[in-house]
Parts: structure tokens; sequence; C-alpha cells
């Protein structure tokens, strides 16, 4: 286990906590910080390049929702939280749409259509030749962020906090 304490600019302290096992090679990595958080979920508008720039401190039980596009990443029993920005959480929806592609069999499908689709759109997004799509983070622990000034971010209702996964169990180590 190695955890690391530190002060995100603007989100302020939080200790990041990986744990990994050299046997299997099994991995996890999370952010939480320092003060108490309520659920909450933020958004932002992707407009631009400086958009694309914008911090985002995704904990392992945020949802990441793009739903103009219809895209949806919930945490799995192997999620992992990281710190990136807009254009990088880009970057993982498209390596996420190209490896469904690679997997889908036939070009003509409907499937491998929506995938090139969606390729295309991630595409000029990240070059900056799309706008008008919004970035979302729900996260019933209240641990992800965005930071950007036009980004905001709401308190999550109950029955919005109930309806998300909450990504994986902590580990239990035995010696």
């Amino acid at each position: 286990m190695i955890s690391h304490v530190d002060e995100i600019p603007y989100f302020g302290e939080h200790t990041q906590v990986t744990l990994m096992c050299e046997e299997c090679g099994w991995r996890q990595t999370d952010f939480i910080p320092a003060e108490g958080r309520k659920p909450g979920a933020w958004s932002l508008l992707i407009q631009g390049e400086d958009a694309l720039n914008a911090r985002v401190v995704r904990s392992s039980s945020c949802t990441i929702r793009i739903p103009e596009l219809e895209l949806e990443v919930s945490p799995g029993t192997g999620s992992s939280g990281y710190v990136s920005n807009v254009e990088g959480v880009l970057n993982r929806f498209l390596e996420i749409v190209n490896m469904v592609k690679r997997d889908l069999e036939e070009d003509g499908d409907e499937e491998m259509l929506r995938c090139v689709e969606l390729e295309v759109n991630l595409g000029k997004l990240i070059r900056g030749q799309h706008s008008g799509v919004t970035l979302e983070l729900l996260d019933p622990r209240g641990h992800s962020q965005i930071l950007h000034p036009d980004a905001i971010d709401r308190e999550l209702s109950d029955a919005e906090s109930l309806a998300l996964p909450l990504g994986p169990d902590p580990p239990v180590l035995e010696k």
C-alpha cells in the first residue's frame, strides 16, 4: 500500500491511496479528499480548447457521462481513480470505443456503424472541432470534481445516489 497526501491546486488536500499485489499485478488507486463530501455531480459544457484543458479528478466511485453521445462509464469492481484533463477523459472514451470496434466482426452491422460514429465525434471533440457536448461526473461519495470556472456542481438527490454504483469494495488485506 502506498499513500501520498498532496494539495491539488483549487481542489484542496487529497490522499492518493494505491494498493497493489506484486504476486498477481492487481492494482487499485483512489483519491480521497481530506474534508468530508456529500454525494455530488459536476458538469462542464465542452466548448473549445479551454474546456479540454480543464482538470478532472475522478474517484473510483464516479460515473462519467456524455449524454449527447449516449456514452457512460460506470465504476466496476476494478475501477480506479485518476487525475486528468477533459481531453484525457475523452481519449479514454475513444480507447474503449476502439477496443469495442476491434472486437466486432462485421463492418456493416449497426454496432460497428455506431462505433465509427462515436469515433468521429470523439475525435472532433478532442481536436476542438465539435462543441456543445457535456461532460458529467456523478459521484455518490462526492470525491470527484472538475476544475473550470464554467463547471457546475450540485448535490445528488438521495434517489440519484442510490441509483449509482459505488465502485469497488474496499479491499480486505490478510496476512
